[in-house]
């Protein structure tokens, strides 16, 4: 696994500062340990240190991956999260969107959050914010982007896309054909 060019590294901290702002440090500098960003085939992980470490004993070409996958770099150098990052960005996130019971299927089917199906969204959510989608009992769903900021979501049209879908929970089943 080797380390990202300074370039990569500056389109993934841009990438995640989107979904959590400033916190970004806060995913590196953790209280159980100093974690850090690895790269593997257009793969990014976050690893721990000590496992990194420990990683480094074994033979490169032995390796399939280590650590969690954060999302990968595409053919055009931009990078796209994985839902496998939610649960490590959802504590830290600055703008997030609730779904009442009904909207929900839909949001883990792939489909955008329209207002009628919102619950709730936290103040001061800009335009085109990334945003981190819960259930109302507080469960992180997904990944999205605002399609419009608290005040334009209070007069919007009921049917009105107010987030754009990204990543959800749910692409594990959708996608579990492709891996059989």
């Amino acid at each position: 696994m080797k380390r990202l060019s300074e370039e990569r590294t500056k389109i993934l901290f841009e990438k995640l500062s989107k979904y959590v702002g400033t916190n970004v440090k806060q995913l590196i500098e953790r209280s159980d340990g100093l974690y850090c960003f690895r790269e593997q085939k257009d793969r990014v992980y976050y690893v721990s240190e000590k496992l990194l470490k420990l990683a480094n004993t074994i033979p490169p070409d032995h390796i399939e991956s280590v650590g969690t996958c954060f999302g990968k770099f595409t053919k055009s150098n931009k990078f796209r999260l994985h839902v496998t990052a939610l649960n490590y960005l959802a504590p830290y996130a600055q703008s997030k969107i609730w779904l009442k019971p009904s909207a929900e299927q839909q949001f883990l089917y792939g489909h955008h959050v329209n207002k009628s199906g919102l619950g709730r969204i936290s103040e001061n959510t800009e335009k085109y914010q990334g945003v981190i989608v819960y259930s109302m009992s507080d469960l992180p769903l997904g990944f999205g982007v605002a399609a419009r900021s608290t005040a334009e979501c209070k007069h919007a049209d009921p049917l009105a896309s107010v987030c754009f879908h990204q990543a959800d929970i749910g692409e594990y089943i959708r996608a579990e054909e492709d891996l059989l």
